[in-house]
């Protein structure tokens, strides 16, 4: 008995040393999120440009990629010229103004280009609380009744987007379509 006292540490420690060997193979772009598949969550919040309210009936209609970003997001200017790209495609896109200021949001939407049909300010980060979100940039795919059907994590870039992305938006536009 004494013996397998002994033991008992050297087993712990292996064990603790799978998870953690396991954990370095984990995509952080593929955190599991327990909101696909359901609706995305109520807010009323204002729009970062012109201030009137939104709430989440305003994103339902079409499908949409949701960014949620910031201007101290270093990635997010990384991800920023993307989005631009994706405008010009004929791709949907919301914003998350996520804990930010929203003066220096609104400057740098004219320095960059503003690549949202709607952009939302969540200056206290309850709307990203709510998502689950754990920092920007993030990326959620809804369709057109709003429901989330993917999260992304990090910075989408033409990689990303062609084959991650563009077939799940996709496959959402053709839904839509007659």
């Amino acid at each position: 008995m004494k013996r397998l006292l002994l033991l008992l540490p050297l087993a712990m420690f292996l064990a603790l040393a799978v998870i953690l060997y396991r954990g370095l193979f984990i995509d952080p772009s593929e955190l599991p999120s327990a909101l696909i598949g359901k609706p995305f969550p109520a807010f009323s919040l204002p729009a970062v440009q012109s201030g009137q309210t939104l709430t989440e009936a305003d994103l339902k209609g079409k499908p949409a990629l949701v960014n949620v970003w910031a201007t101290w997001c270093v990635a997010c200017r990384v991800e920023h010229p993307m989005l631009n790209k994706l405008l010009k495609q004929g791709v949907t896109i919301h914003g998350v103004n996520y804990k930010d200021d929203n003066a220096a949001a609104q400057k740098w939407l004219v320095e960059f280009h503003d690549p949202y049909q709607l952009n939302i300010n969540d200056a206290r980060g309850t709307l990203g609380l709510d998502l689950g979100v754990y920092g920007a940039p993030e990326t959620f795919l809804i369709d057109k009744q709003g429901i989330i059907r993917h999260k992304f994590v990090g910075v989408i870039d033409d990689r990303v987007w062609r084959e991650q992305l563009a077939p799940l938006y996709q496959e959402l536009v053709d839904e839509v379509q007659p």
